[in-house]
């Protein structure tokens, strides 16, 4: 689509806040430097969005860093960006863990899924970590996973604790293609040992919407108001569908626009563009 319908150009330029989605969607991650690299237009439309006061988060399903390393590497590529404007599930898992009370959780991922939770007072537990009274499992970015770390896992679910998980989705889109993603792997594992299914904390969960508003002042009618940007159907169309929110779908990642009309209609963007040419006309 090389551009937007009026009603959707009319709701963008109205729009009360932006999630945008990173890899395959704003950048791609740049395999020879390890940071990233804008895709066509995403520095002016942030730029655009910022200039005119309205609030956006740049949230990636991502863990393997902490919000502000992704951050620092988004101005590596020319993105004007705040520490405070990044996302990780990590950000939303932190935040719902406060609320419910619970205070130690078992983190089966590196350091940059722990440095939100450790951020907000959670006590964290390591992969394999010998440890009583853990309240929760988190499985996130974590490729060295092992017997061990199902076993502590395992056991800590059978003493009462919860099961949650940053992300459930098999592939990401990176600059050389999709890339397995690891936390699906451990909980598929952990699922079939426990019986106990992972609760999500990151993308496409109300749980990650909801922080996200709450992080940019959002309440009331307002939040109705959020358009959210992303490539992947089963994570940011399903999350701005579930909420009633709009959706763009963005073929620049893991959506295809040969394959759109099988996708379920849980999963379907409010519109499919090749670029952010046509948003940032109609920001202005």
């Amino acid at each position: 689509m090389t551009d937007l319908p009026a009603d959707i150009a009319a709701a963008i330029a109205d729009a009360s806040g932006f999630v945008f989605d990173m890899d395959g969607t704003i950048a791609l991650g740049d395999a020879a430097s390890g940071g990233h690299r804008a895709l066509p237009h995403a520095t002016e439309l942030l730029a655009a969005i910022k200039a005119r006061g309205v609030p956006l988060r740049v949230f990636t399903n991502g863990t393997a860093k902490p919000p502000a390393a992704y951050a620092a590497s988004l101005r590596s590529a020319g993105f004007d960006l705040d520490d405070g404007e990044m996302m990780t599930p990590s950000s939303s898992a932190a935040a719902w863990f406060v609320r419910q009370g619970i205070g130690k959780v078992r983190v089966l991922g590196v350091q940059g899924v722990m440095t939100p939770l450790r951020d907000a007072g959670i006590e964290t537990v390591g992969p394999r970590e010998a440890a009583k009274g853990v309240e929760a499992v988190y499985t996130g970015w974590y490729r060295d996973f092992g017997f061990p770390d199902l076993e502590a896992a395992c056991a800590d679910i059978w003493a009462g604790a919860a099961l949650t998980t940053a992300s459930n989705v098999r592939f990401f889109a990176t600059a050389a293609g999709r890339a397995i993603g690891s936390s699906f792997a451990m909980n598929a594992m952990i699922t079939a040992m426990t019986g106990t299914t992972a609760r999500v904390l990151g993308k496409p969960s109300r749980i990650a919407l909801g922080e996200a508003c709450r992080s940019m002042g959002l309440r009331g009618a307002d939040r109705r108001r959020v358009i959210v940007i992303g490539d992947d159907p089963g994570l940011e169309m399903r999350m701005a569908n579930d909420a009633g929110l709009i959706g763009i779908g963005m073929t620049t990642g893991l959506m295809q626009r040969a394959s759109i009309d099988q996708l379920r209609a849980a999963e379907r963007p409010a519109a499919l563009l090749d670029t952010l040419a046509p948003l940032l006309r109609a920001i202005g």
